[in-house]
């Protein structure tokens, strides 16, 4: 798990819902952001590899941002924030296998066939035969 916290910036702003006067004067909520394209601890391919997987995520200027505003103080918020995108990014540098592809064997087969047959013997048997 690569940790790439120093290259992260982050902005404050006031959380919305419930939470009275404290929601209306603090600044609580923290967004995370990271540029990918300009990140030191990771190689072209493993960048391409985080833009493809979390495009959804990334602005058109190449930021990847994560918005937190679960706690009340903004340096739990802020912690979280840090946690999450790196959770986030490590995620998306997992690649998967691949599957292979497999043949049922005979006896598969011969289960499958036997067990379509029995259940077809059972319904035949259940049919009025004048």
């Amino acid at each position: 798990m690569k940790d790439f916290s120093k290259e992260l910036s982050f902005k404050t702003s006031r959380s919305s819902g419930a939470g009275g006067q404290n929601v209306n004067k603090v600044e609580t909520s923290v967004t995370v952001l990271w540029n990918v394209t300009q990140s030191e601890f990771f190689n072209d391919d493993e960048k391409n590899l985080i833009q493809a997987k979390l495009k959804n995520r990334i602005n058109a200027d190449g930021f990847l941002f994560l918005t937190v505003s679960e706690s009340r103080t903004q340096l739990m918020n802020r912690n979280k924030a840090i946690e999450k995108i790196l959770e986030i990014v490590n995620k998306a540098l997992i690649v998967p296998k691949k599957r292979v592809a497999t043949k049922p064997s005979k006896a598969q087969k011969q289960k499958r066939l036997d067990t379509k047959k029995k259940l077809s013997d059972k319904k035949e048997n259940r049919r009025f035969k004048f």
